[in-house]
């Protein structure tokens, strides 16, 4: 009875199916009213009783075999009825999974790093909660700044003072205070500010700042590096212009305009009618700052800046409203699918 049992089960794995009627067949064979399961069933009951402990086994495993190869079987003629009566071929593989975007504020992140880092800077990142010094007095800032107030700044903590960062401009002391000169160096970096939010402003946002210190570093070098940068970024005919300004951590200091036009509406209302936009900070590292993080400031000089990304990329894309950035809407999103 052994060896039928084995030749059962060979046979039922080695069956071919071309239709469901031939499932319905297979499954009558072996475990209809009259099929040969009832049969085996017979046979079984008149086997010695030492030699059922070992047949009953192999005859629950032909039964199993024969359900297991019936379900199979009808599952996949059930398939192919379903997509021939609905057009749809289910044996095809299927569409592509969607793929996400990049952000635009990443975009715009990455263009802007690429073009420092091709002009000879290095990139260096810090920590987001910082203490009083990285932030307001290693930069010359006098303990009566607004900014160090509670309605300009998130502070942490109280005595000693720890605060989230208001500009990237910390790690500018830390590398300061890290390395000596020479030193040309860009700080990307999410920065905080205490500020209620509109379409023109919010309490979160994105700069990037750089730092130049070496022997001879003159305002002419840092005017030639974002000249460069503006026109690759921009576009080789961008003009820019620099306006006299002040920052506690640079002297003398400059704003800095590019030349946006005024051939739309558009134009004249983003530019005040004046033609020009303003794009970044910039200025030399004061002495004080230098000497503060003890840096020879009689043998080195050096020149900083500052951009918020937000407001470069609502520039490119003319984007009208900060909050976009922020609410992960898909629809917004989606439009910069083709942005890397």
């Amino acid at each position: 009875m052994k060896e039928e049992l084995d030749a059962l089960l060979i046979d039922i794995e080695s069956r071919n199916f071309d239709s469901a009627d031939q499932v319905e067949a297979f499954r009558v064979e072996f475990i209809g009213r009259n099929g040969k399961m009832k049969d085996l069933m017979g046979q079984f009951r008149n086997v010695a009783p030492e030699l059922k402990r070992e047949l009953g086994p192999l005859i629950n495993q032909v039964k199993g075999a024969v359900e297991a190869r019936v379900a199979h079987e009808q599952s996949n003629f059930n398939s192919k009825e379903a997509a021939n009566a609905s057009g749809i071929d289910f044996s095809r593989p299927a569409g592509g999974v969607p793929l996400g975007t990049h952000h635009p504020l990443q975009v715009v992140r990455r263009e802007i790093v690429s073009i420092f880092k091709n002009m000879g800077y290095g990139v260096v990142e810090g920590p987001e909660i910082e203490d009083d010094w990285h932030v307001f007095s290693g930069l010359n800032f006098p303990p009566e700044h607004p900014a160090r107030d509670m309605q300009d700044t998130f502070f942490v903590e109280r005595n000693p003072d720890l605060l989230l960062r208001t500009h990237t401009s910390s790690v500018q002391v830390r590398e300061m205070e890290r390395r000596k000169p020479p030193m040309r160096i860009i700080m990307p970096g999410r920065v905080f500010r205490n500020e209620a939010v509109s379409a023109r402003a919010h309490c979160m946002f994105h700069q990037i700042e750089g730092l130049y210190i070496d022997e001879d570093v003159s305002f002419a070098d840092l005017k030639q590096n974002l000249l460069h940068f503006a026109k690759l970024f921009f576009g080789p005919e961008t003009k820019i212009r620099l306006r006299p300004s002040y920052f506690p951590f640079t002297e003398p200091s400059a704003e800095v305009d590019v030349y946006w036009g005024l051939e739309t509406e558009v134009d004249k209302r983003i530019t005040k009618g004046t033609g020009w936009l303003e794009i970044l900070g910039c200025g030399m590292v004061d002495p004080h700052v230098l000497e503060a993080n003890g840096i020879d400031s009689k043998k080195y000089s050096g020149f900083a800046f500052g951009m918020g990304i937000e407001r470069i990329t609502m520039l490119k894309y003319q984007i009208s409203d900060l909050r976009l950035f922020f609410e992960n809407d898909k629809r917004f999103l989606d439009q910069f699918s083709g942005e890397r």
